[in-house]
């Protein structure tokens, strides 16, 4: 398992923090490992619990499918739940308002993988923990265009 936190300011107010990380599609602009990220349905409908999405990440040079589902929308948390045959991954976010329209994002990953997969633990876990440091760039620079 990986297990990773970040926490950092955004000047971006919650409310359109939330909203915009509630709809994982915007994933290709702040996750670096996401190639692409289609919600499933009607992408015009607000993205609420229940909502699903197939991302496409690619890490170590690998690409991998993951089925997404919005577990928890709240005005100060989001929790995105994925799986495959490989692995289970849960993004939760927590989004505490500033003064001034600035956000504190609590951004915790947590990936188990499954059967063999669990061999690649300690690798992954080097791995993920840049990804995380490269998410916490591309998540402020997405949350920037978003505040303003």
């Amino acid at each position: 398992m990986v297990h990773i936190v970040r926490e950092f300011e955004v000047p971006c107010p919650q409310d359109a923090a939330v909203a915009y990380l509630a709809d994982f599609a915007h994933a290709v602009e702040w996750d670096p490992g996401t190639v692409s990220c289609v919600r499933n349905g009607d992408p015009s409908e607000p993205a609420l619990p229940g909502a699903t999405w197939t991302n496409t990440s690619k890490v170590l040079g690998r690409e991998t499918e993951l089925q997404y589902t919005l577990v928890t929308l709240q005005p100060d948390h989001v929790v995105l739940e994925g799986s495959n045959n490989t692995a289970d991954s849960t993004d939760d976010i927590r989004v505490t308002s500033l003064d001034g329209g600035r956000s504190r994002i609590r951004y915790e990953a947590t990936i188990t993988f499954k059967a063999v997969a669990r061999l690649a633990d300690p690798l992954m876990g080097l791995v993920f923990r840049k990804i995380a440091d490269d998410t916490v760039r591309d998540m402020t620079a997405a949350l920037t265009r978003v505040g303003h």
